[in-house]
Order: structure tokens, then sequence, then C-alpha cells
């Protein structure tokens, strides 16, 4: 009756947390999304017509251009082959600048495919308005008085290419004395540098300021591109001093806007690309976070309004990041002054572990070519390092087997009495010179490093895509091989919760051999529990990338090693306790 009792308990509780997890892994730790699923990236399409919308009112006092115009959406071919547009030809980026509105709107990342499939079309970034995935970032003036370009301002470009050796002045008079130029620059990556003129060739002088914008219509609508407690994603900066992660767009859909007196850049960021407009260093700017209208969301900087006396200009310049999320390139704007752009990575609280972490699997990955054998060696490395830990643990755990008798023992003589028996289990501990919680240490000490690998396979661009071995092609997704659907034979994808593959299986079948080589517990709950354990585990690690049940089954492995190692080594660890 009591063995049946203990089965029900362990049962129970193995559910009760095989449940639990799957709730509080989607809250905390979404899983990746499964390869070759993605098709856009610039947004997803819209339920309405995309709108050309003004930007907002950059300053108090501005003059707007122009009310906003509603266009029936076009198909992005379309807009792409309609008006007058400036190549952009870089090493990584690839689009056009609209000389319609001097608007940089069309932006494909050249390195980046949208799936793992070989005929994959390069990410876009960027699309033009009117277009249902409309996502572009847009320079231009306010002023009193004077009338001045707008969205729908044709310019006239010095050149027909942007290129890193070739900028191109784009210009605009408005009859009435006042010029204007916008000379744009570009790296071999993803900055885009942008030279605001204002000329006043009148009588009188002008007053205006100039801004930047980025303007993005629609959010993500994959579950897995949505902010969550470990990657923000949506509209960020640095401002105010502060990196911003606290603006989502459900507070912008809710009409709420946001404002500061400084900003070092602020823009929008999904899991692996960021769009951002940033100020000259040092400049003081007044920025925004806004939605003008429905579904269409904007983060815009401003400077103070300048007088420009007659014969006289003022040049201001601002920059444009449109890229990938690469730490290294993030790593080297930033110290090329622009404050913070690093934490456009949502690194988090643990940032100082997580980097290292990054930084020598992406080295090891440097070093042998492949994501999956950097992950075992950085495993090796790891365990090498924790291995004066696990030794101790193996020691306690040796001891503990060897004393299970007399703790038996006690347990017996004073089932009726539970204080005392604790009591006596501690005085037998100290005797015999035992820590019952030094088993645990490796453990918690695993838990900050499987968060840092999780964190860099969920959010470093650097992980993904990269293949392994046979059928795993994307360490940074799920196991695309589940057995309840014939390994895609049959049309379906299984739930989360049943999504086995053949990793998650040999992660409970290590995990489950790891257990038989430790002391038997002598709670028979808790025995029953670890028994249960490694296939619990099968479950809730099966729809986590790849790449981290491939890090466990290396860890397993080698405390399996180890263990058998230790055994042999001290042969009478092994030996039956004398009762």
């Amino acid at each position: 009756m009591e063995d049946k009792r203990n089965w029900i308990t362990a049962i129970l509780l193995s559910a009760a947390i095989l449940l639990g997890w799957n709730f509080v892994s989607q809250q905390f730790f979404p899983t990746p999304p499964k390869p070759d699923v993605t098709t856009t990236v610039a947004g997803s399409p819209a339920a309405h017509p995309a709108a050309a919308t003004q930007p907002g009112t950059p300053a108090p006092g501005a003059t707007a251009s122009a009310a906003p115009v509603a266009h029936t959406a076009v198909p992005l071919e379309t807009a792409l082959a309609s008006g007058n547009r400036v190549a952009i030809e870089t090493p990584a980026l690839s689009g056009s600048i609209n000389l319609v509105g001097a608007r940089i709107d069309d932006i494909t990342l050249n390195k980046y495919r949208q799936t793992i499939k070989k005929n994959s079309p390069p990410v876009r970034l960027f699309a033009p308005a009117g277009t249902n995935a409309a996502y572009f970032a847009s320079v231009g003036w306010a002023a009193q008085g004077i009338e001045v370009p707008g969205p729908t301002t044709v310019w006239t470009a010095s050149g027909t290419r942007l290129t890193p050796t070739t900028p191109v002045t784009l210009s605009w008079a408005n009859g009435t004395g006042q010029s204007f130029r916008i000379e744009y620059g570009i790296d071999a990556h993803y900055l885009i540098t942008a030279k605001q003129t204002i000329v006043n060739g009148g009588a009188t002088s002008v007053t205006a300021n100039s801004f930047a914008l980025i303007d993005r219509l629609g959010k993500p609508t994959d579950p897995h591109e949505q902010s969550s407690w470990t990657n923000h994603i949506g509209p960020t900066g640095m401002v105010d001093g502060k990196s911003e992660f606290s603006v989502d767009y459900k507070h912008l859909d809710k009409g709420e806007t946001f404002k500061y007196s400084s900003a070092g850049w602020l823009g929008f960021t999904d899991k692996y690309w960021l769009a951002a407009v940033i100020p000259a260093k040092g400049e003081r700017v007044s920025a925004s976070i806004t939605a003008p209208t429905a579904d269409n969301y904007q983060t815009l900087f401003a400077r103070p309004f300048t007088a420009v006396a007659p014969g006289r200009q003022v040049t201001t310049t601002s920059r444009i990041f449109a890229g990938a999320k690469e730490v290294s390139t993030l790593s080297a704007y930033q110290d090329a002054g622009i404050p913070r752009l690093s934490n456009a990575i949502d690194w988090g609280w643990f940032e100082f572990f997580e980097k290292p972490i990054f930084k020598l699997l992406d080295w090891l990955f440097q070093q042998v070519g492949n994501f999956g054998v950097a992950i075992m060696l950085l495993t090796v490395i790891i365990r090498a390092l924790m291995f004066p830990v696990a030794q101790r643990q193996f020691h306690s755990m040796a001891q503990m087997r060897l004393v299970q008798p007399k703790m038996k023992a006690l347990q017996e003589r004073h089932k009726d009495d539970k204080p005392r028996q604790q009591q006596e289990l501690m005085k037998l501990y100290k005797d015999e010179k035992i820590n019952p919680l030094a088993g645990c240490l490796p453990i918690v000490l695993q838990i900050p490093i499987f968060y840092a690998l999780y964190k860099v396979l969920m959010l470093t661009i650097e992980m993904r895509h990269q293949p392994f071995v046979l059928w795993i092609r994307d360490l940074s997704a799920p196991d695309p091989a589940h057995f309840l659907n014939l390994f895609g034979l049959l049309d379906f994808t299984p739930p989360s919760l049943l999504a086995l593959g053949p990793l998650a299986l040999i992660l409970g079948a290590t995990m489950f051999l790891q257990f038989r080589l430790n002391p038997q517990a002598t709670d028979p709950v808790q025995q029953q529990v670890f028994k249960i354990m490694p296939w619990m585990f099968m479950f809730i690690m099966a729809p986590f990338a790849a790449g981290l049940l491939l890090y466990w089954i290396t860890n397993n492995c080698l405390s399996i090693a180890q263990q058998q190692f230790m055994y042999r080594k001290f042969p009478q660890l092994r030996a039956a306790p004398v009762k």
C-alpha cells in the first residue's frame, strides 16, 4: 500500500512539474522558431492599406509639410519599380533611396537569408510606404513661415549609386530663396550618414530645425518575435541616459506617447535586426516614441529651432543604423561614439556572464567551422573548469552511498520521531564529514551557464541558421525531426509538449544513465521521482533550441565518463557497504 502511495505521489508531482514548466517556459523561456518559416522581416501584412504618413510634429511650433495621404496597398515590386531611385550597394546592404521624400525605404541584408533553404531570398529590413510592410528612415526639416521638403518632395540627386566610396547629395529649393541639401554617405557595414544643410538665400532670417525618424507600419505577428521576459522586441534606444526596454507596441496601441529630453539613439529592434536614428555625439535633441495612426509606429529625434540669417547656412549630421545586430559590429560602433548601441541586444542582468560565453563560443566556432562542434568543445572547457567541484560532488555522493545503511537504520529507529530522526542524521553527517548539499553545487553552477547559453542561442545572430550534422540544419531552432509525425512523413506539426525528436530521446537516455550511477535516495518518493525525472526532462527540453540539447547531452556524457573514471580510480567506493 505504501509503495503504491509513493508511486502515485511521484507521478502527480512529475505531472505537475511537466505541465507547470510548459506554462513557465512560454512566459520566461520562449522557444525559437522552427526553420523555414520566416517570410518577412520588415513587418507582417497589415489588415488595412498602408499609409504614407507624414511624421508627427518634430518640435513645438513646427509647420507640417503635408497632411497624411492614404494609399491603396501595392505590391513591393510595384512600389520599388515606380519613381526615381538612387541605388545602395555595399558588401552588407543592397537597396535604394527614394527621391520622392528622400526616404531610405529599400534595404535588404546581403549576408542573411530569410530561411535555411539555399534559394531563400535575402532578409528585407526596409520597404516603401504604401506596401503592407512599410518600414523606412527619413530625415527632414520643420520651419516657421517657409516651405520645407516633405514626403512628396521630388529631390535631385548628384549620382546614381551610393557606395562606401561614392556619396550622393540630394538637393531641393523651395522657390522663395531657401535651398536644402542631404549628403548621404555609407560605410561597409550598416551605418548611413546624412548631412542636412539649409541655405538661406532670402532677404530675411528664417527659423528652422532638423529631425530624423524611423517609421514602421505594423508589428511582428510571429509569436517568437514578440517581447518576452528574456528579450525585448519593439521600440528601444538610449534615451535620458538609460537603455529603454520598457516601451512596447501595446503601450503605443493604447495611445500612449513617450517623450525624452535627450537621446543617444532610438529606433525599433527585432530579434536579430535593428533600425535606429542617431544624432551627433553630445548633441542636444529631444526625442519621442509615438503611434501617429493606428498600427503605425514612429521614433523621432529633433533639434532645437535655430535662426538662419540671410546668406548663411546651417548643417547638422544624423546617422541611421539599418542592419543586423552583430555583436562585433555594434561594439565597434559603440567604441566609435554611439552610446550603448550594443545594448540593442537585450542581454539582461547577466550580461557580464553571457558575453564571455558568447565570445568563447564564437571563437571556438571560428576555429573549427562547425557550430555544433563548438558547443561540444565549450561544454568540455566548462566541465574541465568545474572538475574540482564535480570531483567534490562525486566524493560526497560516494560517501552518502557508503553511509546509507546507517541512515536507513536511523530512519527505522526513529521513524515515529521525525525531529529526532533529523537530529541524528545531521550528527551522522558531521561524524562522517559529509556535506549533503555538496552534490547540489554543480547543478547550481550549471544554471547560469545554461541560461547564458540559452540567451546566446536565442539572441545573437552569429548563431542563427548554423548547422551541425545530418538533419540538424539550425542549432538555434528546435530539433526538426519528430517521432509523432514520422519525421515529417505525416503533414502536421506536433504540439511543443509532444514534439519529441532524436535529440530529446538521447537527452533522456543519457540523463537516465547518469542518474543510475548516482547513489540511490533514501526517501521512497525521491526514488520514484528520480526514476521519472530523465523522461520528464526529455519532454521539457524537446521544444528548446537543438544547440541547448546538444550542450546538455554532451554534459551528461562527460558526467558519465567522469563517474566511471572515479569508480575505477577508487574501486572501494563502489563496493557494497558493510551493514
